[in-house]
């Protein structure tokens, strides 16, 4: 067999198609060897890359709404206009082609100079915008700051010690040893100097003085602020037995976590995975595809019920079954005796490493330290604003008016995260943007992708079109007759026609 690439797909543009053939949304076809998609906006048509700049999802399975294509694996935006990356968690842009229309036939040859990301221009741009913490939300702001054209002072402090990386490849792919290193950051170093953004790494801060609009380093020097950006995210919780500290048990959060994983997994035979939900999971399906034997000890009843349902943990627990892995439910680990781990049944495993996913707490310290208002999380209004002037807060600390759910909800998922940093840079330079974008997270077990759209901690019906089994379904979570939220198995369009039904306040009954 041949292993040269398969050809591209659809009409050679550059030869241009008749409009009669571009009767949908999206035409995929191809110039070169270069795949293109062609996008109906209205009357208009666009040419754009054909795949995300994230993770390279096919955009010609996605959603066109207006001027916005949503990407189908994970939920990315981009403009078909500029190509702009107009919501995480993208953010390099796709390439726009420039279309030509001669009678009835659409030619596409040549890409377009890229366009500059719409400005809505500072309405009151601040001179010095202080961001406090290193991860998906003050990342996503700094860079939409300077996206947005801001021209003044950016300092980015950060208690890490690597720059902000994609931190959902550090259970995934990276942890499974089938991404490179390089694949983990979210910029190349070099970006911060050139965007000119002040990233301080191994920086703790003490305190915040909020009469004198100053962060407080652990040095003891300080850092002046306009508009400050409390991003702290959390820190993963640790279980109080003992043995915990052992050199070979750890938890999941950083680069440096991971990496300690992986180093720990070199010529491991046998891991204990304490935690059966999302990151315990993914951790687990990571060291079996380094064929280590995995135990995962949970005290739930099925994996991942209390956010999927029984339905759907049931079949997750049997995804993990018929890859090797081992359960241990309703049970925990009393202790860690060197090699041994011994569970409160009294079953005793051993261990060559130890993960413990049982959850995070976010890092609220400094907000109660400055006086911020406190509800299970950092309080913020619509705009992600606080209960002080000029402080936001956005990412995992923060519990925010959803208009969906319509409570106050916070949320630990990375694309919010993004999304909450991208909308509380603009509201720092005086848009008023109304965060109100739907949560979405997505899970990765083997080839099985699990989407989540919504939110819903408690439901009175689980609704289930297709067959779990099968990994063909969508599920809907209601609540007093309202769809709370969806997940998905391979249902990637339902997905987003989901998400886009929940941004304009559709009921999803139908």
């Amino acid at each position: 067999m041949s292993d040269q690439q398969a050809p591209p797909a659809g009409p050679d543009l550059s030869q241009g198609v008749a409009l009669s053939e571009f009767s949908g949304a999206v035409l995929l076809g191809h110039v070169g060897d270069e795949q293109v998609l062609l996008v109906r906006s209205g009357v208009e048509i666009f040419a754009i890359d054909a795949h995300c700049t994230h993770y390279h999802g096919p955009l010609a399975e996605g959603l066109v709404d207006g001027e916005i294509i949503r990407c189908p694996w994970h939920h990315a935006c981009f403009d078909v206009r500029t190509g702009e990356a107009s919501g995480a968690p993208a953010f390099n842009p796709v390439a726009v082609w420039k279309v030509e229309l001669q009678g009835d036939r659409i030619f596409v040859r040549e890409k377009r100079e890229q366009p500059k990301p719409r400005v809505k221009g500072a309405l009151d741009a601040p001179g010095r915008i202080v961001i406090v913490g290193g991860g998906a939300a003050g990342f996503a702001a700094a860079e939409m700051l300077r996206r947005q054209d801001y021209r003044g002072s950016i300092v980015m402090l950060s208690s890490e010690a690597a720059p902000p990386v994609d931190r959902p490849n550090l259970s995934k792919d990276y942890l499974a040893g089938s991404a490179p290193e390089d694949w983990v950051p979210l910029r190349p170093d070099d970006y911060y100097t050139e965007a000119k953004i002040d990233l301080r790494l191994n920086t703790e801060v003490a305190s915040i003085d909020v009469k004198a609009k100053a962060v407080v380093l652990s040095d003891g020097k300080t850092v002046p602020y306009d508009r400050l950006l409390l991003a702290t995210g959390a820190e993963p919780l640790r279980l109080p037995i003992p043995g915990a500290d052992q050199p070979h048990v750890h938890t999941l959060r950083s680069l440096a976590d991971s990496r300690a994983i992986i180093a720990t997994a070199d010529g491991a035979r046998r891991a204990v995975v304490i935690g059966a939900s999302f990151i315990g999971l993914e951790v687990a399906a990571s060291l079996r595809a380094r064929n280590i034997e995995v135990h995962v000890v949970g005290l739930e009843a099925r994996p991942m019920e209390r956010v999927l349902g029984p339905e759907m943990g049931d079949f997750v627990r049997a995804l993990h079954e018929e890859h090797g892995v081992v359960f241990h439910l309703g049970d925990t680990v009393a202790a860690i005796d060197g090699r041994h781990a011994t569970l409160k049944s009294g079953a005793v495993i051993d261990p060559d490493l130890v993960v413990v996913g049982v959850g995070v707490r976010p890092r609220l310290a400094l907000a109660e330290k400055c006086g911020l208002v406190i509800d299970r999380g950092v309080a913020v209004n619509a705009y992600l604003e606080t209960s002080v002037p000029d402080i936001f807060a956005a990412g995992d600390i923060a519990r925010w008016p959803d208009p969906h759910s319509r409570q106050n909800i916070r949320v630990e998922h990375w694309v919010v995260a993004e999304r909450q940093g991208q909308a509380a840079a603009r509201n720092m330079l005086g848009q008023r943007e109304v965060f109100d974008d739907v949560p979405f997270f997505w899970s990765q077990h083997y080839d099985v992708p699990i989407n989540y759209v919504g939110h819903a901690e408690k439901w009175d019906e689980i609704a289930i079109d297709g067959d779990i089994a099968a990994k063909d379904c969508l599920l809907k979570y209601k609540g007093g007759g309202r769809v709370l939220a969806v997940a998905s198995i391979y249902r990637n369009l339902a997905s987003l026609e989901a998400e886009l039904a929940m941004e304009r306040g559709e009921h999803l009954d139908r």
